[in-house]
């Protein structure tokens, strides 16, 4: 069953009365929030309902439904996606995986395997999505991640990171100095798509960056490119700490920040967009 702190939520698409009733009641009792939709919503629509899986029937949209099922699958990959239909054939059924379903029910079916199975999906789905836990601890400069405690350390001292932060901190440590874009992080931490125009990553790692520098004052780690994303590198903010030795042994002068390294916070950035279960 779905703790009821962290509901997870699923787009129906099926206009079959008398198995929506059904499972409608099934999905309240297993503490689901469901919506159902007769006609398939619209990929912005999919994406500001924030769901976690979408139950779908082909068959009821169409010739358009393989197309929806395609367009959902290849525009939303950290969506779980179930198909539940009648009368497929084995190649329809390949067919609707190959494209990306995560599991196909055949009807008729009991509303109880339906919600075991969407269960399923998404639980798969967020461990996939998590940091490894058996990884050993990790360092850079001052700071130190522990994935078995889903924690990380200044000097030895617990920076007391919730899971989501940690989440995002250890997202932007595995991508190994990459940059990684705002849609990219929202997606794989939070597990929807990002709705276009919403600011709520970079709240939220401003307010990370900053409780990880009160911890590490003398480093800079999360980076901030303008326009596209994120980057972690542990700098050292004492230059003779960090700038280069000529052939002669002597220290050349650190290179100036450059306008995408100043990390200065978007004015457009509000506390109000900071997203839920930080």
């Amino acid at each position: 069953m779905t703790s009821s702190s962290a509901r997870a939520r699923v787009a129906v698409v099926d206009d079959d009365s008398g198995f929506l009733k059904v499972l409608a009641n099934r999905l309240d009792a297993a503490g689901w929030d469901h919506r159902v939709q007769a006609s398939p919503p619209p990929l912005d629509d999919l994406v500001a309902m924030r769901v976690n899986a979408l139950l779908v029937d082909p068959a009821r949209l169409g010739s358009f439904g393989w197309d929806y099922l395609a367009r959902v699958c290849e525009s939303l990959p950290a969506l779980g996606v179930v198909v539940c239909t009648e009368r497929s054939t084995v190649a329809q059924r390949v067919r609707g995986l190959r494209l990306g379903a995560d599991d196909w029910i055949a009807k008729p079916c009991h509303a109880e395997e339906v919600v075991a199975r969407l269960e399923a999906v998404t639980r798969r789905r967020r461990r996939a999505q998590a940091p490894p836990v058996d990884a050993g601890p990790l360092a850079f400069g001052d700071l130190e991640l522990r994935p078995d405690q889903f924690q990380a350390f200044a000097g030895g001292r617990s920076m007391e990171l919730t899971r989501r932060e940690y989440e995002v901190l250890h997202l932007l440590v595995a991508a190994e100095g990459r940059v990684l874009e705002r849609e990219d992080i929202y997606q794989r931490v939070w597990g929807y798509a990002m709705v276009h125009g919403d600011r709520s990553v970079d709240v939220f790692v401003r307010k990370l960056r900053s409780k990880i520098e009160r911890a590490s004052p003398g480093w800079r780690y999360i980076h901030t490119h303008f326009g596209i994303g994120y980057r972690f590198d542990a700098e050292s903010l004492d230059a003779s700490a960090v700038a280069p030795v000529r052939g002669d042994g002597e220290r050349t002068s650190a290179p100036p920040a450059t306008a995408t390294e100043r990390d200065l916070p978007s004015a457009t950035e509000t506390e109000t967009l900071a997203p839920s279960g930080a």
